[in-house]
């Protein structure tokens, strides 16, 4: 079984992960990730996380960094639950760069969407702590969402109504 991840431990796979590159990469944190390295959060069950382009060398590099690290990896993102926000990639929060890598968290407004539309109490939670960090604004929040709803049929997980009523109450909020 392997442990929970500590900021420590992302680190140590940034480091190691950067050195796996020949080319250049860019690395989206999403989820717990974001949480630990923001300090919302002491650890996290996996370094959620998508990289592009998507290089075979590194996706090679996963299998190893897991066990030497004793860490869980998950290749997600945001995008893939709901549609992609319209300029997510210009809202990304640079964290550092290691070798070839650079290292980014996934835009907030994306986050904190999916969050709202998977609807747990820690996705809660932490969507509240990007408000407190001023990582959000709720017009913008609830105008993205807008921007995307007519999208949601082609996600049929989602449920366009129990989504919309959700978002509205996150962003009625004073």
């Amino acid at each position: 079984m392997r442990e929970i991840t500590s900021q420590e431990k992302i680190q140590k796979f940034m480091r190691s992960f950067g050195k796996s590159a020949t080319q250049e990469a860019r690395v989206y944190f999403t989820g717990g990730t974001t949480a630990v390295l923001m300090g919302w959060r002491e650890t996290t069950i996996d370094i959620d996380m998508r990289f592009n382009p998507e290089l075979d060398e590194l996706f090679r590099a996963l299998p190893a960094l897991k066990e030497e690290l004793q860490i869980n990896i998950e290749l997600a993102a945001p995008s893939d639950f709901i549609p992609a926000l319209p300029g997510w990639e210009e809202r990304c929060e640079f964290i550092g760069r290691e070798g070839k890598v650079t290292f980014y968290h996934y835009d907030p407004y994306s986050q904190a969407l999916a969050k709202i539309e998977r609807g747990h109490t820690q996705d809660l939670k932490d969507v509240e702590s990007m408000f407190q960090n001023g990582l959000l604004d709720r017009q913008k929040l609830l105008s993205l969402y807008q921007a995307i709803e007519s999208q949601l049929h082609r996600y049929p997980a989602i449920d366009p109504k129990t989504f919309s009523l959700a978002v509205h109450q996150i962003t009625d909020k004073k």
